[in-house]
């Protein structure tokens, strides 16, 4: 964890130690060193926020930031996120998952659990993991930074942002991706608010 969002979040040291205490370090998804990667950039970094839901439950598959695996096999969502991402900007669809190329450049990729048991989606919900992801979103909503808001659980956060800096949709997960995610925008969307903003824009391919 950064110095800074130690610092931000050092009122909720005694939940965070209490959440640790309950997670099987050797048993965990993402592993046990980067459940709080996400927190790994300085705060005064983070231009976009993109909202999760939890891990993928998938041996191997998270990696601490919100959609992103280190494979070239992707989750089902992950594919419609790259497919989008490609009509959205014109550009070749992603192949690999890793989205640590965002995170350098100040996407906060947070999923509101931070942590599930391999096998397992949202073993970890009633943890309290939604107390800390929720403070960081507040904090980061107060710096008017974009927020990114697929689906009702990422939306329930949206009342941190400024309106006009929130850009939202249904989930893309193949359940919902064809009501609304396709054809979205976000990316070029993200960019001109950023632009708007004074601020470079993502490179998001």
């Amino acid at each position: 964890m950064h110095p800074q969002w130690q610092v931000a979040l050092d009122h909720l040291r005694t939940d965070i130690d209490s959440i640790d205490s309950m997670i099987d370090h050797n048993k965990v998804t993402p592993e046990y060193s980067n459940i709080m990667r996400v927190f790994s950039q300085p705060i005064s970094r983070v231009k976009v926020v993109i909202i999760g839901q939890d891990p993928y439950p998938g041996i191997g598959q998270a990696q601490g930031l919100a959609f992103s695996v280190n494979s070239s096999v992707l989750p089902a969502s992950l594919r419609n996120i790259f497919k989008e991402l490609s009509d959205d900007l014109q550009t070749p669809i992603r192949t690999h998952g890793d989205l640590s190329d965002w995170h350098d450049q100040g996407v906060f990729l947070l999923n509101r659990i931070l942590t599930t048991n391999p096998g397992s989606s949202l073993a970890h919900q009633s943890l309290g993991w939604q107390k800390i992801t929720n403070e960081a979103a507040q904090i980061l909503g107060q710096l008017n930074v974009v927020g990114i808001f697929w689906g009702k659980t990422a939306q329930e956060l949206k009342h941190y942002f400024d309106p006009s800096l929130i850009i939202q949709s249904v989930h893309p997960s193949p359940l919902s991706a064809y009501r609304g995610f396709f054809g979205s925008k976000p990316f070029s969307r993200t960019n001109s608010l950023l632009i708007s903003k004074g601020e470079t824009q993502i490179i998001w391919t």
